[in-house]
């Protein structure tokens, strides 16, 4: 029983993680400065466009790493 309920936690775990990311989606775009930060790669040329965003990666990195430590101190 022990195995099943690990597994249970891990999939809450994912499914509030699946959640946040589509909300990212959702609502993403009203969120002033994500993806418009310096640093961020933005090219555009006739036919083609090109987009990452190295700096908003790093600083949602740092964030996330931050939880999981908070959550791993438990």
């Amino acid at each position: 029983m022990g195995e099943l309920n690990a597994f249970g936690k891990i999939l809450i775990f994912f499914g509030i993680i699946m959640i946040i990311v589509g909300g990212f989606f959702l609502f993403g775009h009203k969120i002033p400065f994500i993806g418009r930060l310096p640093g961020d790669i933005a090219i555009q040329k006739k036919n083609v466009s090109f987009y990452f965003p190295v700096t908003t990666s790093i600083i949602i990195s740092i964030i996330l790493s931050f939880i999981m430590w908070l959550l791993s101190k438990r």
